[in-house]
């Protein structure tokens, strides 16, 4: 008994390594459909973009929300907000900077998440982008007066980050991914928050905790952590995306109608959902996003979902978890997530080293996406092929594969202000 035991432990083990071995070699890709993005679930066909509002955009949220990244269980909005620092002198008296903290509370917990932003002098009002940065916001400018994050953080004892928290030695180590000075020179502002502020990105290593962050102050009943179909931490992100942009119709300085949402990796996840559901967002830009953002789940290629799920367990909801290595049953794919930006401008960049991502993925569902755009009277990708490397398309979705790997680099954000220039300028 104990050898069939054994012997049926060893077959399992081959068939799930099989499943997680990753694939990077396009014949290797099954064949597949996509969920036709114009025919509603009691098959009618989409003809203009009235339908699409009124009838099959609401069907495709439900879907993702549902199946892939969770409903938020209700609402909440900050109780209030504080301006704990400024100064009309930052980078050599070129801007202002703005450190804000948005209180939250609700079933008697709270919450404070620290906005810092960056504005150009001597401009009106300004268009802004807003982005998560990955580990505090001290680090994304050599700037000595930005407030240290309290929030958790995993350790990194060469960036100085001990005991879950960070110190002065990480200051600036992220200064190359948000390009703070380029945006300003551009007549662009910057708004960044620490991601763990909102939800603390505790993955498999550190075990799913959702006894801190947002999700505590929505929860019922004794409830310990999110159901199946609630939200999780790329979900949690989104919302708090939102929840600055909030902040932004009430301050002076900022053009609350050209705020543009920024992310990369895994906030570019959290970018194109939150541009998905909140439509004040003038315009996404998702940077090297992968699975469960821009790149389609029913290719398999680089990174899939049962991976992610596993390695990640804390992004997706976990009804997610009920199509790991089985895309093809999805209810949805990612080119519908890029069209639920529609009529607003979308970029999609990816990079031609980063096949964990799938760059042909990412570029496929803009492609995809497009027949949306088109019953609002906007041109989005027209051909299946990919264009040349570092030749960006600039239409109402944009998109370009660089040269390089998993990053955010100066070809990035030149693109992403040449494309703003174009479409809220």
């Amino acid at each position: 008994m104990k050898k069939y035991i054994l012997f049926f432990a060893i077959i399992i083990s081959i068939n799930i390594y099989a499943q997680n071995e990753t694939n990077y070699d396009e014949s290797k890709i099954p064949e597949y459909k996509l969920p036709d993005i114009l025919v509603s679930e009691k098959g009618k066909k989409i003809t203009n973009s009235r339908s699409w509002i009124t009838k099959r955009r609401p069907e495709i949220v439900s879907l993702f929300e549902e199946n892939i990244y969770g409903k938020v269980p209700g609402e909440l909005k900050f109780k209030g907000y504080k301006v704990v620092e400024e100064s009309k002198d930052a980078f050599n008296g070129k801007a202002i900077r703005k450190q804000v903290v948005l209180n939250f509370k609700n079933n008697g917990k709270e919450l404070n998440v620290g906005l810092l932003i960056y504005l150009p002098k001597n401009e009106g009002k300004v268009p802004v982008f807003v982005s998560y940065n990955f580990w505090g916001n001290h680090t994304v400018a050599d700037d000595p007066e930005i407030l240290l994050t309290e929030s958790w953080i995993s350790n990194n004892s060469d960036l100085g980050r001990t005991n879950n928290r960070v110190t002065e030695q990480s200051r600036g180590v992220g200064k190359k991914l948000l390009s703070v000075e380029k945006l300003i020179d551009a007549g662009y502002g910057l708004a960044t928050m620490f991601a763990g502020d909102v939800d603390p990105d505790k993955g498999a290593a550190a075990g799913p905790d959702y006894s801190d962050g947002i999700h505590p102050l929505l929860y019922i009943n004794g409830q310990k952590k999110p159901l199946d179909y609630e939200w999780r931490t790329i979900a949690a992100w989104a919302w708090g995306l939102s929840r600055a942009l909030d902040y932004f119709e009430m301050d002076e300085d900022i053009d609350q109608n050209k705020v543009i949402v920024f992310g990369h990796s895994r906030h570019g996840k959290a970018a194109l959902w939150a541009g998905a559901l909140d439509q004040r967002f003038a315009m996404v830009i998702s940077n090297n996003s992968g699975c469960g953002g821009a790149a389609l789940s029913r290719r398999q290629f680089g990174e899939r979902l049962g991976g992610m799920n596993t390695e990640f367990p804390h992004w997706l909801c976990g009804n997610s978890k009920k199509y790991d290595y089985k895309e093809a049953t999805l209810p949805v794919d990612q080119h519908e997530l890029i069209a639920l930006i529609a009529p607003r401008p979308v970029y999609i960049a990816s990079a031609e080293e980063d096949l964990w991502a799938d760059p042909k993925g990412e570029f496929l569902s803009a492609y995809h996406a497009t027949p949306v755009y088109e019953l609002f009277g906007k041109q989005g990708v027209l051909s299946p092929n990919m264009p040349e490397i570092n030749q960006p398309l600039m239409t109402s979705i944009g998109y370009h594969i660089r040269s390089g790997g998993h990053s955010v680099t100066e070809f990035d954000w030149n693109q992403y202000i040449k494309f703003a220039n174009i479409h809220l300028k």
